[in-house]
């Protein structure tokens, strides 16, 4: 038997035999990653490729909204002129020949609300998107801009004069009409809602008569229109104070539910370059709410502002998306995606317009089948543990398909009547996927409903905007102003002119 040889005398291995080696380790790790990114590619290719626009728009005659659940038939929809003069001449026509005919008036813009707010069976529709026209006073940086223009004309007319929106929603989809009406919110930190950017509006009342209000001239008026649903008459135009355009930088906090509350009091509530932030929260089945990314755009002011762009890789962010519906695997593809990948593919810089200049449609339900829902709740800070804890228990429960959480921060509410952040809260904003069925629409009713229990037992409430799936009774104690609110209606619509479906279910019985 030969001696066996030090491994420094051993003969080298030949350079055919190194080759083969990396040869063989290279395919191997192509096989590894081949099989690590063949689920993840063809789960997206297969969402994009079933996902076509399967909508039908309503025919002649017939409105919805954007719950898709809404459709009724409508004695006309009338589209207001563009000319100013005209449009308040021909509506004060219309509303005389409504009153006339005994015909209720709704008014419409973008129709992002989901519980028939624009919308009364039979009625006339008021069509406000013509009605779209802006002016910007810049060394006020007061925006005069009329009642049916939307955000996604409002921030490049702003962008470019070096302005932006002080309160708007995430989505840039919206009517000025629609958002002050619902007196929205954004997550504009520290911000109460939209209704204090608003210095003045022009009011239309069930007469035909216009008046000017804001907080010194006709100020129960201005407090009742803004939150109010269109139901005190047609808001023609609003000034609305903005702010400048900033440059941000983004920074994100991947925290246990149990630290968010720290975390976000560390880098947020005690930072004073905190600008605009909001948190997400994990919906994949097995770690279900227990893990929060929050997104915090810090002031940076030292560099150029990035110039205004459309949205970054519109296609693969929805179809990580719309991959996550009726899908756990697409949930946990999704968190992964926005929690370690995202970081590496975002700019690191952003402008404030950029991150407002972005539509529903980027992610809407195009299904047939199916449609999106929003819900959202609102809780003092001290009680979010409590409110998450009851969401983790419910909505399992109800088997409900659970696509977004998104958390915010809101201000107190100085300025209207029927308001929902009477002190500092947060906001728990809710997307669920559910079929277009009689029973997709109970099942959500129900969940709606515990959901609201829920809310109020920490203190809180609900949204307005959406499904009117709130008793009754729900409704009053989440907003006890609400009978003094419907009695003021009728003291200035005391024919009951402005109806629409929320006012149907919750205001008629007042």
């Amino acid at each position: 038997m030969s001696e066996m040889l030090p491994v420094s005398q051993q003969p080298a291995p030949s350079r055919r035999g190194r080759r083969r080696r990396v040869v063989r380790i290279l395919f191997f790790v192509l096989v590894l990653a081949a099989i690590l990114l063949f689920r993840p590619v063809a789960h997206l290719i297969s969402t994009a490729w079933h996902d076509v626009d399967e909508r039908e728009p309503p025919r002649s005659g017939y409105v919805d909204d954007a719950s898709r659940l809404n459709r009724v038939q409508v004695a006309e929809v009338w589209p207001i002129p563009s000319e100013t003069l005209a449009a308040e001449r021909q509506l004060a026509e219309l509303l005389k020949r409504a009153r006339r005919q005994n015909l209720r008036v709704s008014i419409a813009g973008a129709r992002h609300t989901m519980g028939g707010h624009t919308i009364y069976p039979g009625g006339i529709v008021v069509d406000m998107l013509p009605f779209h026209r802006l002016e910007l006073d810049e060394p006020n940086s007061i925006l005069h801009v009329q009642a049916g223009a939307c955000w996604r004309d409002i921030i490049p007319y702003l962008d470019a004069r070096r302005k932006s929106v002080g309160v708007m929603q995430s989505d840039n989809s919206f009517s000025v009409g629609g958002s002050v009406s619902a007196n929205c919110h954004g997550w504009q930190f520290g911000r109460p809602p939209i209704a204090s950017t608003v210095e003045r509006f022009r009011l239309m009342l069930a007469d035909g008569n216009i008046v000017v209000c804001d907080r010194t001239r006709n100020k129960e008026l201005f407090s009742l229109a803004l939150g109010g649903y269109g139901l005190f008459g047609v808001i023609l135009d609003v000034d609305l104070r903005v702010v400048p355009n900033e440059r941000y930088r983004l920074e994100q906090f991947l925290v246990p539910i149990e630290q968010a509350r720290s975390a976000f009091d560390r880098n947020v509530k005690d930072n004073p370059t905190a600008a605009m932030v909001y948190a997400r929260m994990d919906i994949v089945p097995d770690t279900f709410l227990e893990n929060v990314i929050i997104n915090v755009f810090y002031r940076d002011p030292e560099g150029e502002i990035p110039k205004l762009s459309r949205p970054e890789l519109p296609e693969l962010r929805r179809s990580l998306f719309r991959g996550s519906a009726g899908s756990d695997y697409g949930k946990r593809l999704r968190w992964d995606a926005e929690t370690k990948l995202q970081p590496h593919l975002s700019r690191t810089y952003f402008s404030r317009n950029q991150l407002l200049n972005e539509g529903v449609e980027l992610f809407q339900n195009r299904s047939a089948d199916s449609t999106d829902i929003l819900q959202e709740y609102f809780v003092p800070p001290a009680a979010i543990t409590q409110f998450v804890g009851e969401l983790r228990r419910t909505v399992p429960k109800h088997h409900a398909d659970l696509l977004n959480v998104t958390v915010r921060s809101i201000g107190t509410d100085h300025d209207t009547f029927l308001r929902y952040a009477d002190q500092p809260l947060f906001s728990i904003v809710m997307l669920f996927n559910q079929p277009r069925t009689p029973a997709g629409d109970a099942g959500m009713e129900a969940l709606t409903q515990e959901l609201i229990d829920a809310a109020l037992a920490a203190g809180g409430r609900y949204y307005l905007p959406y499904r009117l799936h709130a008793t009754i009774e729900q409704f009053q104690r989440s907003y006890p102003q609400a009978r003094q609110f419907f009695k003021l209606k009728r003291k200035y619509d005391p024919q009951e002119l402005f109806q629409n479906q929320f006012y149907v279910k919750y205001g008629r019985s007042q």
